[in-house]
């Protein structure tokens, strides 16, 4: 048997967006498509020996069948013979225009939203038909004359008088809207011209982009429609910013219309700029008129996470960077100096972290933020910093205020500035500037306040604790110039600590050293090492001398008098005034003994008593019991004489002991107008006067067995503080003459303002120039150096 079947199977891919889906088309008659035969001579097994005629007869639509082989063999392949038609077919009359007038009609349904009375495919195969008949130009002419009559059509809906806005721009989202999904169908209809003719032909639209082109230039560039359009579109969005319920969908749908279009940035995104620049400049200066700093900040951050908002929900992304930076500019950089002046001391000064967190970040988004803001923080710093350190009134403050505030601005640098380096070094540069602006004072009670916190007694902090502010002292230390200020003061106070046994830590005082070594190199702490490897050496030389005082014949004074001697190497203690003073027998024999017994050991050395900071444990008895008074020299030394008498005269203790008569009346004050008044003084007063007379107080009376009167050694005199000070005036100018010197020594020859500038160089303390010209003028005075003949403004050394 045979088979004879015409035709051709048709595949073809549509857009994402056409309705027609992958489908197979079988067709009897398609005009011009490529005819073929296919011959199927199949050998009936039931009929093998049957001869098969119907190869010999003609078809009765002209294709004439080629006789097949016929393989006789059971389960034999079967043979297909496929060959080209002999005659062309023609295309109906008319075709094109019954064609057109066919797809017209579905296009202008469409556009109308009335049913479609063919079949996609149908219409899909007749585009398909013209298009391989070398008719797609004029199918694509014609389409665009239809699409443009009907966009032309829509204009004048738009085109009243007098339209609600709110109303126009309802209308213009349902006629773009109706416009796109009319145009995704007409495409889907139109792919295979899409496909085919439009891709080979660059300089004409695809058919989506020719129904924007139409929408756009019929409609929306229309001066009318679109100045009512945008002019629409900035109301609603003025009225959400005012805080009104608008419809966000209208909005996105429109806006992302322009974007379609392409006339977003053009039509619309210009005067909506304009617009945000205009309401948040008046914004700005109403609010910083009326709020403070703190609600206008917390204002302008909502205002930008607004922006924000509309940003993510229906303005252009392209939009984002002119957006934001006009908010910052009305909102932000025209108000900086204003926002800094009226409000940063404020906020610093009651530490407003989170306030002074959201500051720093607006002040990020601005260019000059961060670099106005720390201006204006190092000026706060030392206006705040020179009140703490100038006024006198404050130095039994200043150093805890100075921490307190330093640990403030630390916080606020971390934790409100992100740690920023810029800041970080605008704190330094500023603690630096004011903390030097009194010369000398705060080196000074920086030393006495380590003083105080390194004296026994002091149960204010732990180990720890004390280790940590010993670490914020020391960053103190580091701002000061005049470091041998402080040298001076904390070694006359240290040398106090370990003669009187008044050190709270050796552990402590150790680490404080540490401190001061890695800061300022081993040369700034020789003499403070010196001072503790003195009273190491003096308590192994104390052991030896009561081993040799019991071998001794004068074993009775051990049971008498314990006698503790401190040997102090005179380079690296502060300098001591000499004075003697009368002691008693007992104490000199003891004396005496200790010279034989050290210069034995050690000849060639001298020996020279320092009395002032001597101190003793006296034991007393009084009626109410027995008390021992801890007391320094001088003061045994007037308690004693009452063992003699109990009503002395002032004059009569000061010939008896040999005291200085300043030492000697603060000696007595202590005894008798302190806390434990172990003396009465008559008359009673707070001074001593040359006639008062003092007497044993028998009704003495204290809760504690041991009694501390000595804590007068660890007070500073005014005598002690002035001699401290010329010290230190003095050794600085040592080292003015000795850097002169080597600088000229060198040079031999150098100008006046070279000499000044590398003495400030040199030189690791404040001075002033005229101090420099002076130090100059001895040298010169001394034959160290003299002044050119001919140039008076320059110096040769003199060797």
């Amino acid at each position: 048997m045979s088979n004879h079947i015409r035709g051709r199977i048709v595949g073809r891919e549509d857009s994402e967006n056409s309705p027609v889906q992958k489908r197979s088309l079988l067709s009897a008659e398609y005009p011009g498509s490529k005819k073929q035969k296919l011959v199927d001579d199949m050998t009936d097994t039931a009929n093998q020996k049957r001869p098969n005629f119907s190869a010999l007869s003609t078809s009765p639509n002209g294709i004439n069948k080629t006789a097949s082989l016929v393989n006789t063999k059971p389960g034999a392949a079967k043979k297909l013979v496929i060959k080209n038609l002999k005659d062309k077919p023609k295309l109906p009359e008319n075709y094109e225009e019954q064609t057109w007038e066919k797809l017209k009609e579905a296009v202008i349904a469409i556009q109308t939203s009335k049913s479609i009375r063919y079949s996609l495919e149908e219409l899909y195969q007749a585009v398909e038909n013209m298009c391989n008949h070398k008719m797609a130009a004029h199918l694509y002419l014609n389409l665009t004359a239809l699409a443009e009559q009907h966009v032309k059509a829509n204009i004048q809906q738009f085109m009243a008088e007098s339209m609600d806005r709110h109303f126009f721009l309802k209308k213009m989202n349902e006629c773009w809207q109706s416009h796109c999904r009319q145009m995704i169908m007409i495409r889907s209809i139109f792919l295979y011209l899409d496909r085919t003719y439009v891709l080979q032909n660059p300089t004409i639209h695809s058919i989506w982009d020719m129904g924007l082109e139409m929408f756009r230039h019929h409609i929306v560039m229309n001066t009318l429609v679109q100045t009512r359009c945008v002019d629409g579109l900035l109301m609603l969005i003025e009225k959400e910013r005012q805080g009104d319920a608008v419809d966000i969908t209208l909005l996105k749908s429109l806006l992302r219309m322009l974007s379609d279009l392409q006339i977003y940035q053009d039509a619309f995104e210009n005067k909506f700029l304009s617009a945000t620049e205009r309401l948040y400049a008046a914004e700005g200066q109403r609010l910083m008129q009326e709020h403070d700093v703190p609600e206008y900040l917390a204002h302008v951050n909502k205002r930008l996470a607004e922006e924000n908002e509309r940003l993510l929900h229906y303005l252009d992304s392209s939009t984002k960077w002119a957006l934001i930076h006009t908010v910052e500019k009305q909102l932000l950089t025209e108000h900086l100096t204003a926002v800094l002046q009226k409000g940063l001391d404020h906020l610093l000064e009651e530490n407003r972290l989170s306030d002074l967190c959201l500051l720093y970040n607006l002040f990020t988004r601005v260019k000059t933020g961060l670099q106005e803001l720390c201006y204006n923080f190092n000026a706060y710093i030392k206006k705040k910093g020179r009140t703490i350190v100038i006024d006198p009134e404050k130095d039994k403050t200043m150093v805890q205020e100075l921490l307190d505030f330093k640990e403030k601005m630390d916080n606020i640098v971390c934790k409100c500035f992100q740690s920023n380096e810029r800041f970080s070094n605008s704190l330094k540069e500023a603690f630096e500037q004011f903390i030097n602006q009194r010369t000398n004072k705060p080196a000074e009670l920086i030393a006495k306040f380590v003083d105080s916190k390194l004296r026994a007694g002091n149960k204010e902090a732990s180990e720890e604790e004390l280790e940590r502010l010993l670490d914020k002292i020391m960053v103190l230390f580091r701002f000061i110039h005049g470091k041998d200020v402080f040298e001076a003061f904390y070694k006359k106070d240290l040398a106090k600590r370990l003669l009187v046994g008044k050190s709270a830590s050796v552990d402590a005082e150790k680490s404080m050293l540490s401190k001061l070594k890695q800061e300022c190199g081993g040369g700034f702490t020789s003499k403070l090492e010196g001072m503790f490897k003195d009273m190491e050496l003096s308590k192994d030389i104390n052991v030896a001398f009561r081993q040799y005082m019991s071998n001794a014949r004068s074993a009775h004074l051990l049971n008498s008098i314990d006698l503790t001697v401190s040997i102090l190497t005179m380079g690296y203690w502060p300098t001591y005034v000499a004075t003697d003073v009368t002691l008693p027998a007992e104490m000199v024999q003891y004396q005496n003994f200790f010279n034989r017994f050290y210069l034995g050991k050690h000849s060639g050395r001298k020996l020279q008593w320092q009395p002032t900071l001597g101190h003793c444990l006296l034991k007393a008895e009084f009626p109410q019991g027995r008390k021992e008074l801890q007391v320094s020299l001088f003061q045994a030394l007037v308690l004693l004489l009452f063992n003699q008498s109990d009503y002395i005269s002032f004059e009569e203790i000061k010939a008896a002991t040999n005291i200085e008569d300043g030492e000697l009346r603060r000696t007595l004050q202590s005894l008798a107008c302190g806390k434990a008044r172990v003396l009465l003084k008559t008359p009673r007063g707070r001074e001593v006067e040359n006639n008062d007379v003092f007497a044993y107080d028998s009704q003495f009376t204290n809760k504690l067995c041991r009694i501390k009167i000595n804590q007068i050694q660890m007070k500073e005199t005014n005598e002690e503080q002035k001699a401290t000070e010329e010290r230190v005036f003095q050794d600085r100018q040592y080292q003015i003459d000795a850097a002169i010197v080597r600088i000229m020594k060198m040079r031999k020859t150098l100008s006046h303002n070279l000499l000044i500038s590398e003495l400030y160089n040199i030189l690791k303390f404040p001075v002033k120039p005229a101090d420099l010209k002076k130090r100059i003028e001895s040298l010169i005075d001394r034959d160290y150096m003299e002044r050119d003949k001919d140039t008076t403004n320059q110096y040769n050394y003199v060797t």
